[in-house]
């Protein structure tokens, strides 16, 4: 099973940009995509029913803001939508695993929204179970130093703070691998860049998105991935295969 995750700053944004032709190349067995910026009465069309698959949305009630989405050839047994005012994550349930697709909040330059990222973190990790759990998304934090390319200038900045770093820490010390790092201990892999100073085509980035899996899948995980040449998003795509 390929499971791919995207933070796509805005489903139309890169439906214009060539979405369904990159999705039709691909093919995952699962999408999980991250900031779609659209309400319900905006989708366009094509994007609600693409062939072979099942579509799932949790739309922020503010318009043009945040926002989750999953596509899956494989209809799920049951779907839950958690903070459901800002559309930030869905949750589906199949007959051997679960699959969480999050959207984390930034925390704002300032800082200004650290507490309330926090606060998200700490009431997300309270409700995460044991068992065979995919987790993937855009989770807005730097976990160590390899995963930016500049971690001294950011030491105390948003996305690197040492408060958000260990909210990794407690997703880890809850049974959760890091699947990109069972296969790449080096450096320079980053997964969003700045639009600004031509930051991705000198890969000064961060690596933010990631896909977690429990340790009861530990031994199904065959491939871990970052698709740092596709373009549209200041993100790009990164995922597993798995069998399961």
């Amino acid at each position: 099973m390929r499971i791919v995750s995207w933070n796509v700053n805005g489903i139309r944004s890169i439906h214009k940009k060539g979405f369904l032709e990159w999705f039709s190349r691909e093919l995952p067995d699962i999408l999980c995509l991250q900031e779609t910026r659209v309400n319900e009465e905006c989708i366009p069309e094509e994007l609600l029913k693409i062939n072979d698959y099942y579509s799932y949305w949790n739309h922020a009630e503010r318009k043009g803001y945040s926002g989750v989405c999953v596509y899956t050839k494989k209809k799920p047994l049951k779907v839950k939508k958690l903070f459901n005012e800002q559309g930030r994550a869905l949750v589906l349930k199949y007959s051997d695993f679960m699959l969480v697709n999050i959207y984390f909040p930034h925390g704002g330059r300032g800082k200004e929204r650290l507490p309330y990222k926090l606060r998200v973190y700490d009431e997300f990790l309270s409700m995460l179970k044991k068992g065979p759990v995919i987790l993937c998304g855009d989770f807005n934090v730097a976990h160590k130093e390899l995963d930016l390319a500049r971690p001294r200038s950011n030491l105390n900045n948003v996305m690197f703070t040492p408060e958000e770093r260990a909210r990794i820490d407690s997703i880890i010390s809850k049974g959760f691998i890091d699947s990109f790092r069972e296969f790449h201990k080096e450096g320079g892999h980053y997964t969003w860049w700045p639009y600004m100073h031509h930051a991705r085509a000198r890969n000064i980035g961060w690596r933010i998105d990631y896909v977690f899996i429990s340790q009861a899948l530990k031994e199904s995980l065959k491939k871990a991935f970052i698709m740092k040449e596709v373009p549209g998003s200041d993100h790009c795509p990164a995922g597993v295969e798995i069998n399961v």
